[in-house]
């Protein structure tokens, strides 16, 4: 089939972060993950290993003029912690906060990170910056969604992300203790709903809902292989940013051996699930497989364990008595396990 024009490409420029988070998103068994130690005299440092791992530069210069002749209009600079690179640029600033409470968002990052992302947040505003924030909810925070929207208007923010943890990477392995309630999601909804009532025109508030309390799947970044690609640390394209964690059994070409049009267009990771031809039923008879995809590959492989299934969060899927039943253990008090396993390095160090 022909390859449709990419519009926005994903720069994971590194896997490198100092905090902890119980739902990183960075692949659980990638040596990448490993945050550098902190050498005496401050600051974070990099091992040779990594830093030859790493794209340099000059190979993520020329990832992005590729980017561009492919037909990419966007570019979100991402990683892990992307300012640990001292060669990114300070004009596009998203901050993710855990929580508006120091001393839970500390808890939630397995890190003394708060005050320091409120000092940021004041040099952004102080250098006219547009302020985006970003609160990944769950289970533990989700509750303080009213003092959340609060703190980010006194941040002066004008975009702010409410983004429910979706269940990849340290999330999918902390599930137990992440996923909120049916009632906390009702809430929540409501409250993020008469917030961007009220603020509209002033903030921008968006909600993103936890797929588990769908019926419906999300198409899956508008499709498998149709929009966007995803470029990792070590160069790796990527459909999905968490496909080469969660699919491993899907061979993926790197930007050191391939250019980046070939891999969009000729490579076999994006075009296993590009269009509709490979979908099962009742994906393939269903009037929206042009709409959702079959929604999320790396969804079916973490629940089912094959990439190629439907999407277990729609009513429809033969599975989808998987999420149902995490459902019923999530919503059951007497099961709900609180405790979470931070986000490690290989050798064990927090």
């Amino acid at each position: 089939m022909t390859a449709p024009r990419p519009y926005a490409l994903l720069a994971e420029i590194t896997y490198r972060c100092p905090l902890h988070c119980p739902y990183c998103s960075n692949p659980v068994s990638a040596s990448l993950c490993e945050a550098p130690r902190r050498p005496q005299g401050g600051g974070y440092s990099q091992t040779h290993a990594q830093a030859k791992r790493e794209l340099t530069t000059d190979e993520w210069r020329r990832v992005i003029r590729e980017a561009a002749v492919l037909g990419v209009l966007q570019i979100g600079f991402s990683g892990g912690e992307p300012l640990v690179r001292r060669d990114l640029a300070d004009d596009s600033i998203q901050l993710s906060f855990q929580s508006d409470n120091a001393d839970l968002a500390d808890e939630i990052a397995g890190a003394g990170a708060h005050q320091r992302k409120l000092n940021a947040a004041a040099k952004i505003r102080a250098a006219g910056i547009a302020l985006s924030l970003n609160f990944v909810i769950h289970r533990r925070n989700i509750d303080r969604l009213p003092q959340i929207i609060e703190f980010a208007e006194t941040l002066g923010a004008e975009r702010v992300e409410l983004a429910n943890v979706q269940f990849y990477g340290w999330a999918f392995l902390n599930r137990a203790a992440l996923l909120p309630t049916w009632e906390q999601v009702n809430s929540a909804r409501e409250i993020a709903t008469a917030a961007k009532a009220r603020l509209a025109g002033k903030i921008d508030i968006f909600y993103v809902l936890p797929d588990y309390y769908e019926t419906r799947p999300k198409p899956c970044l508008n499709g498998w292989g149709q929009r966007y690609l995803t470029v990792n640390p070590s160069g790796d394209v990527l459909p999905c940013p968490t496909a080469s964690s969660a699919i491993p059994d899907l061979r993926f070409e790197n930007v050191r051996g391939r250019a980046l049009d070939w891999i969009w267009r000729e490579s076999e990771s994006f075009n296993r699930f590009r269009g509709t031809e490979w979908m099962p039923e009742p994906c393939r008879s269903c009037p929206q497989r042009e709409i959702d995809f079959g929604g999320c590959r790396c969804q079916a492989a973490l629940l089912t364990g094959n990439a190629a299934n439907t999407d277990p969060v729609c009513e429809f899927s033969p599975n989808r008595s998987v999420v149902d039943e995490v459902l019923r253990d999530t919503n059951s008090s007497s099961s709900y396990r609180p405790d979470w396993t931070y986000r490690i390095n290989p050798n064990g160090i927090r």
